[in-house]
């Protein structure tokens, strides 16, 4: 009885976070269903180009969600009530900060962006069409990034689902009156984002106002600027931030190289990456669970609430990991007609089809680990550890192996990730051996 109510509370926080990031990957699905089954390939590959460039700057920002979350769960573990308060607006207002930089260089950004990435002049003007529309959602997504993160730390993984679900049904939506009622391809895409973007920022602050009703804490000035916490808070997200920045340079690259290969094989990439983005949403629940649970055995000072979020994590996400090989095994082809019905990309995205299958099972570990660094708010040990995939094995492995074209750029991206794993599980025995992470 005691182990079943304990997968019960792991799974009150797992479950809604799994729903809400599949609710997510549904939506880059529709948005790649609505785009595919135009007329050419070229606006498929414009949203891949440009969702690149919007990679960099927004899952560069998702620092934001991830330090909140870690250290939001400590301050709950400590029922810190007036910290909990502070956290909040010191991550509101860092992401604002960031947003408003955003807005002000928005021109030199997206041409930056446009010239390093490849593709035809076709693609890239339906690439920069679709950025200059997606950038005015800058500062709804960055308070969403800070709120998720925020309500994850709190325990509160269904509020998060709502909010996420919320977003996402709006998004889809719009996606559909925009690009197949009223023929607003890729502008249609990226508006439908930003509107429900900021419809969630309103709905966000409901949330929170209901969250912190009837708790104790107070809003404190003082606490919110004072310098030596706003460092730590800093110091955490800056270690975060290089780490998600090396991992959007992997994508990034990996677009760019795939698009050399030609328009079709940069739309078929597109969508067997949004078969990973699926995958990856799934397992990342478990992955915000571990954050959560982490954080506050650690605030708690609980050694044994630790090791129990670890096993229970490990053990879902094996699971889950082992279904997505089974269910691209058997689904993958139907679900590449259902995306696109441009025959030559569908036979494109078949020849590759395989690395995906066999990419779920690879991917369990570091999603694992990575929910627990954050959670221990142990920012440098994943800051190395993508340093050291990223220059040591991801690039020279491509270079290595680009001979085999875009199948050596899947091998080398296969191998990103299992090392990933690999070298955060070095990290953890090292931290468990030495002093432990409570």
């Amino acid at each position: 009885m005691i182990k079943n109510n304990q997968h019960r509370a792991f799974w009150l926080l797992a479950g809604p976070m799994i729903i809400g990031n599949v609710s997510m990957a549904l939506l880059g699905l529709v948005d790649t269903a609505v785009i595919g089954h135009l007329d050419s390939a070229i606006y498929l590959g414009g949203v891949a180009v440009g969702s690149v460039i919007f990679d960099f700057l927004y899952w560069g920002m998702g620092f934001l969600r991830m330090g909140t979350t870690g250290i939001v769960a400590q301050a709950h573990g400590k029922q810190d009530a007036t910290e909990i308060r502070t956290l909040l607006i010191q991550s509101i207002l860092v992401g604002l900060s960031i947003a408003v930089f955003f807005l002000l260089f928005q021109n030199p950004i997206i041409n930056f962006g446009l010239t390093l990435l490849e593709g035809s002049a076709n693609v890239k003007h339906y690439a920069e069409v679709y950025c200059r529309w997606m950038i005015w959602g800058a500062p709804a997504l960055m308070i969403l990034f800070s709120v998720n993160g925020w309500l994850l730390g709190m325990q509160n993984a269904m509020a998060s689902l709502r909010l996420g679900i919320t977003v996402n049904v709006i998004n889809i939506v719009l996606d559909i009156v925009f690009v197949v009622y009223m023929d607003m391809d890729v502008r249609g895409v990226a508006l439908a984002t930003v509107i429900a973007q900021y419809c969630g920022v309103l709905y966000a602050f409901f949330i929170v106002k209901k969250q912190l009703t009837g708790q104790e804490g107070e809003w404190s000035l003082a606490e919110i600027l004072h310098l030596e916490k706003m460092k730590i808070f800093m110091r955490l997200n800056n270690d975060i931030f290089i780490r998600t920045i090396c991992l959007i340079l992997v994508f990034a690259f990996f677009t760019r190289e795939g698009a050399k290969f030609g328009d079709l094989t940069l739309a078929a990439n597109s969508i067997l990456m949004k078969f990973y983005l699926l995958m990856a949403l799934a397992l990342d629940g478990f992955n915000h669970a571990a954050e959560a649970l982490v954080g506050k055995a650690i605030g708690a000072k609980s050694k044994d609430l630790f090791h129990k979020a670890v096993s229970l994590a490990l053990k879902w996400s094996l699971a889950f990991g082992f279904g997505f090989t089974v269910f691209y095994w058997f689904a993958g082809e139907p679900m590449i007609n259902l995306l696109t019905d441009i025959n030559p990309v569908r036979e494109i995205a078949l020849v590759y089809l395989p690395w995906m299958i066999l990419l779920p099972l690879v991917s369990i570990w570091c999603f694992l680990l990575d929910g627990i660094f954050i959670g221990a708010t142990r920012g440098p040990e994943m800051r190395n550890a993508m340093l050291i995939c990223t220059f040591i094995f991801f690039l020279p492995i491509w270079y290595v192996f680009q001979y085999m074209d875009n199948h050596g750029l899947w091998l080398a991206f296969t191998v990103f990730i299992a090392v990933r794993g690999v070298v955060l599980g070095v990290y953890y025995y090292k931290v468990e051996r030495r002093e432990g992470f409570v």
